[in-house]
Formats: C-alpha cells, structure tokens, sequence
C-alpha cells in the first residue's frame, strides 16, 4: 500500500531545494550602446544574407572564421560557405530576427558575442511552420570593422 504522505514529503524536498535557488535574472544589456551596434551590425548581415548580396556577406566574416551548424557540420572556408550560401539560400530563404531575444555581452580586447533565436522561411515550403532557432555570434572589432568571427546555428 502506497503512504498518502509520501507525494507530500516529495513536494516539500523540491520546493526546499529550489528555494536556495535564484531565479533567471531578465536580461539587461550591459552596454546599451554595444547591443544597438550588433543589432544594426546583424541588421546589416541579414540584410545581405536575405537579399543575395554575397559581397557584403563574405566582406563580413573574418578570414578565420568558423560556422557551426547542428545539421550543416562545421565550415571553415569563406569561400565554400559564400558557394552553398548561393546554392541554398538565395531566393530560396529568408532570416528573421526576433530582436527580444537578443542579448549581447562585450568581450574586451576582442569585441562582443551576441545570442538570441531567429527563424527562417524557406520559399519552396510557403506553408511550413517556421520555428525559431537558437543562435550564437562571435563579432571582433578591429577598429570601428566588426566582423563575424564564430556562429553557431541551431534548430
């Protein structure tokens, strides 16, 4: 026979132990001016990305950079990246950012990582749902130049 008291001494043990517990604090930019400037500088990447405007996506990542993809694998060449991004993506999908999720955090000496969820549209599936995905970008300023140095994209 099951205790009646045994899903009470359950409830109390975990509300204990989550009690010593803070909360997720809500995100509040650290540098207010710094998370405008990724967020225009993202602007300014998914704009070209979304328009095909391979130039300025290539001008925009470092010479060493690396993407992370969970279903792509890893690319560390501008050029093939700048190839499939012609192949697969132009006029084929478009990026957009959920700007509430951003949070972008300075790295001193360096420049900024910024992390959030955006979600694609892919033309060929105009009815298919469109769930956000999480993404980390590693920006470094060199200068007033900020370009993407390491992204990871996950779906």
């Amino acid at each position: 026979m099951k205790s009646p008291l045994l899903p009470l001494v359950l409830a109390l043990l975990t509300t204990t132990t989550l009690r010593g517990q803070s909360p997720i604090p809500n995100y509040t930019p650290v540098d207010t001016q710094l998370h405008q400037t990724i967020l225009a500088m993202d602007q300014r990447y998914f704009d070209a990305y979304n328009n095909c405007d391979l130039t300025t996506q290539a001008a925009m990542y470092t010479d060493d950079f690396e993407f992370y993809h969970d279903r792509g694998g890893l690319a560390t060449s501008k050029e093939d990246l700048i190839q499939a991004l012609k192949a697969n993506i132009c006029g084929k999908v478009t990026r957009y950012l959920l700007p509430e999720t951003v949070e972008v955090y300075p790295i001193p000496g360096f420049g900024a990582v910024q992390l959030g969820y955006h979600r694609f549209e892919n033309a060929a599936e105009p009815g298919a749902p469109s769930v956000p995905g999480r993404f980390v970008a590693v920006w470094r300023q060199s200068g007033e130049k900020w370009q993407l140095h390491r992204i990871i994209s996950l779906h």
